[in-house]
């Protein structure tokens, strides 16, 4: 069972890690500029406001993002896309990916740490 309790921790501590480094990246994007916003949106960046993009956007986010970047905001698509549909019908882009995100952190970080908990006997 240790073993068990191991990975389910690691996968709480990753996945947390992941939905906290791409809401910030995305928090970061929103943050910046107006005219470096706009530049953005033209290149294809909107597709990282949405925690479920079109084939055409994530192919649009490719071409802008690094590919670190680019990584994180796919780890998110995955873990964040059972979620997205809570807040989907909000015109609030920061809605649309701040809901997820905390839902998400709710269900990685503490629904896996719990049963790391219970798998450890505790």
């Amino acid at each position: 069972m240790r073993v068990l309790e191991k990975a389910l921790r690691l996968a709480a501590v990753i996945c947390s890690l992941l939905v906290v480094v791409g809401w910030g990246w995305f928090a970061a994007n929103e943050t910046n500029a107006a005219s470096k916003s706009t530049q953005a949106e033209i290149a294809g960046v909107a597709a990282a406001r949405t925690p479920d993009p079109s084939p055409d956007q994530e192919r649009a986010r490719e071409k802008v993002n690094s590919p670190v970047h680019e990584a994180v905001d796919d780890a998110n698509d995955v873990l964040l896309r059972p979620f997205a549909g809570v807040a989907s019908g909000s015109s609030s882009k920061w809605v649309r990916r701040t809901i997820p995100a905390l839902l998400a952190l709710v269900v990685y970080g503490f629904g896996l740490g719990l049963l790391a908990r219970f798998a450890a006997g505790h």
